[in-house]
């Protein structure tokens, strides 16, 4: 967002009267409030990070058998033919080792996304079990303060019993 665009929406907040602004937020035009159905949490399920880590596991795998197959051949025919006094040796040695490079790198690149996501999953599995637990903690304690016996409003009747008529 630029300056301009900035100060254009504080200008366009002040003219309406609100006295806030709400950013990252498109308003409903019906009751002014967000819509859920374009806008919302970020949702991403173990399921997908799993499916994630497994595919470029997988990417990993397939670079590593199928991409470095000409590997060797490449460097000796560039050895034999600088051996000959041809100056394709050299450009031949060159461009195997840029592709040795290139795919050492992609092979990195492959094996962090998948270790990243694997982690990840581990991590939010024990957000997860975290907040469940403190959640439910809470509810315990919340239902051993919970004094009430009769309607919400009403005094406890079992702490100040009604009064008795003589």
């Amino acid at each position: 967002m630029s300056w301009e665009e900035w100060d254009q929406l504080k200008a366009d907040a002040k003219a309406r009267g609100t006295a806030h602004m709400q950013l990252n937020h498109l308003a409903d035009p019906v009751d002014g409030g967000g819509s859920s159905s374009s806008y919302g949490d970020l949702k991403v399920s173990n399921s997908d990070l799993a499916q994630i880590g497994k595919e470029a596991h997988s990417l990993y795998d397939q670079l590593w058998n199928k991409a470095r197959v000409a590997q060797s051949t490449s460097e000796s025919a560039a050895g034999d033919l600088t051996k000959q006094g041809f100056t394709l040796g050299k450009g031949l040695k060159h461009v195997a080792q840029r592709w040795d490079d290139q795919l050492t790198s992609l092979l990195d690149a492959c094996a962090q996304i998948s270790n990243h996501m694997h982690t990840t999953q581990k991590i939010h599995t024990g957000d997860d079990g975290y907040i469940a637990r403190a959640m439910s903690s809470i509810d315990a304690l919340d239902a051993g303060f919970d004094d009430r016996v009769g309607e919400p409003g009403k005094k406890n009747p079992v702490y100040s019993p009604p009064k008795k008529k003589q």
